[in-house]
């Protein structure tokens, strides 16, 4: 069964770098999925199922902290794990990140090789190459 990233920001550049970034997945059957705006991460989250989640704080409609909080007291998706990879930075944002239910908390700007060894960990994959740069 394929394992799912669902990559979750309204900003297409940043949608972009990561799917860049995490793009060597693919070839141990990964899928990517997209989501720019909270009702669309809400909806991908219930019927994709995705492993992992790369999640923004602030988007249109429903922002990170309520999607965070909607997967983890879904039983049926409390298992997914949410990384928050966003611009607010300050100590009240992570605390509310983590009391929504965030497994892990990245501020922007990030280094997509950070990206990848978080994703190796917590889907069990080591990829050939780690050097996203290319």
């Amino acid at each position: 069964m394929a394992k799912k990233i669902l990559i979750v920001d309204d900003e297409f550049h940043i949608r972009l770098l990561l799917n860049r970034s995490l793009r060597s997945f693919r070839a141990f059957d990964v899928d990517i999925l997209f989501a720019e705006d909270g009702d669309e991460a809400w909806e991908l989250s219930k019927t994709a199922k995705p492993d992992l989640v790369f999640l923004d704080v602030m988007m249109p409609k429903l922002s990170g902290f309520d999607i965070c909080e909607k997967i983890k007291s879904d039983p049926n998706l409390k298992d997914i794990y949410v990384i928050f990879l966003t611009a607010k930075g300050q100590e009240f944002d992570k605390d509310m990140g983590f009391k929504v239910g965030a497994d892990d908390y990245v501020t922007k700007p990030f280094d997509p090789d950070d990206i990848v060894k978080k994703t190796e960990d917590v889907l069990g994959i080591k990829v050939a190459n780690n050097d996203t740069t290319k």
